[in-house]
């Protein structure tokens, strides 16, 4: 695996642990109000997590089908879509 497939692969990992975790977080607050919010965030929150897991299946496996200048844009999208997700974990938490 060429090292820009495992940084990839590594951010989609770390997007997939911060969305279970939201979605844990999410699931707490649903069991508690029943409201419609936390459960629509539940779903957001696995749509997420599904796409962040073909991801880092994608680039462990199909890497030599992906042209390498396409990865530092796929890399930047990756790492934005992290922050958005930490920030989105840091206002629920509080």
């Amino acid at each position: 695996m060429e090292q820009t497939s495992a940084i990839l692969s590594g951010v989609s990992i770390a997007n997939m642990i911060v969305l279970s975790v939201l979605m844990f977080v999410f699931g707490r607050m649903y069991v508690r109000t029943r409201a419609q919010l936390p459960l629509g965030m539940i779903v957001f929150s696995v749509m997420l997590f599904l796409h962040n897991t073909i991801g880092a299946y994608a680039y462990f496996s199909m890497s030599q089908l992906f042209s390498h200048e396409i990865f530092p844009y796929l890399l930047g999208v990756h790492i934005a879509e992290l922050a958005g997700v930490l920030i989105f974990l840091k206002i629920t938490m509080d």
